[in-house]
């Protein structure tokens, strides 16, 4: 059996042996799935994927794939665990990704308590992994349960990217050494891009008049944005979570709004607005739109790479804060 088939069949086993509940509820049908896929790449059968002679890394979500795969180019196969519009705070792995893990040649993840269920899930697994954001200054948490704890949006800031492509040139360099000079020359033309887009975003927040430079969100994954943009970030909670939009972090978005005169407020894709509306409704702002942070959007829709995203929350926020948006008010979406 060749070596890397002999290491993905040996990651398939010792994931059938993990102990968590997470990997538990995979049940009996997945262990015959990962097993057959072990038996069929010893067996030297086709996997189906027309890649399959390229090493595959796997992210944990889909904007760390779309800035990936601007690395790796043609090299490497990038894939994403969550798909396009998943929330990723709380993720359950499945059946499925497990699969995807045991296959894998490198896994990413952000780090900074984003992924609170990555550690069951590379538990065992034979398959190196890379932490994106090592080296970014961390802004942390200043509220809640939360506060003091890494605000883990760091990828909101362009520049923070910047380190999450350094850090990706390395892993990839380390993983087919044959390609370390294309990684390099393909992250530096990322960067460059980048950079642009961090300068329109700067230039196109500039406009706006001092008393409208909050940035009021459902959720505070914009602390990074913010202050590259020199926004003033307010939101309802701090972090996704299960229990969210108490009536007290209401009331104090709402007095903020109220006591600031805030023309506009936002919420996030992967969240319901329903609590930002409350908002909208007590206080006349405007919905000023919908913001893409942790996840991109389907190909054709508005933010289908990283790159977009950026540009879409910054013209977003923007336009509804200098009042030249059509947002909605009073709870209309």
């Amino acid at each position: 059996m060749p070596k890397f088939l002999f290491r993905r069949a040996k990651v398939a086993a010792r994931t059938l042996a993990l102990g968590s509940a997470a990997f538990r509820a995979a049940g009996a049908a997945a262990v015959v799935v990962v097993l057959s896929l072990s038996l069929t790449a010893c067996g030297g059968a086709a996997s189906g994927n027309s890649d399959s002679d390229k090493p595959v890394v796997l992210t944990t979500f889909t904007v760390l794939a779309d800035v990936a795969r601007n690395v790796a180019g043609d090299k490497l196969t990038v894939e994403s665990i969550t798909k396009a519009g998943a929330e990723i705070h709380g993720y359950e792995p499945t059946p499925g990704d497990i699969r995807k893990a045991a296959k894998a040649d490198l896994i990413l993840d952000n780090g900074l308590n984003l992924e609170a269920w990555f550690g069951q899930f590379v538990e065992g697994l034979d398959v190196p992994h890379a932490v994106v954001s090592d080296g970014v200054e961390v802004m942390s948490i200043s509220e809640d349960s939360y506060q003091g704890k890494p605000n883990p949006h760091a990828w909101m800031s362009p520049v923070n990217v910047q380190i999450y492509v350094d850090n990706m040139v390395t892993a990839f360099s380390k993983l087919d050494p044959e390609n370390a000079a294309v990684f390099q020359a393909n992250g530096d033309a990322y960067k460059a891009e980048l950079q642009a887009v961090q300068d329109e975003m700067k230039a196109s927040l500039a406009g706006l008049p001092e008393n409208q430079r909050a940035l009021v969100t459902c959720e505070g994954a914009f602390s990074y944005l913010a202050r590259d943009a020199g926004l003033k970030e307010v939101y309802i909670w701090a972090v996704n979570a299960e229990q969210q939009a108490t009536p007290q972090q209401i009331t104090r978005a709402i007095e903020y709004v109220k006591a600031n005169q805030v023309p506009a407020v936002f919420c996030e894709s992967t969240v319901s607005d329903a609590p930002m509306q409350q908002v909208v409704g007590a206080t006349g702002a405007k919905f000023g739109g919908t913001l893409y942070v942790d996840s991109l959007s389907e190909a054709d829709g508005p933010v289908p790479t990283y790159l977009d995203l950026i540009r879409h929350d910054a013209d977003v926020i923007t336009k509804a804060l200098a009042g030249t948006s059509t947002g909605a008010s009073a709870g209309a979406k």
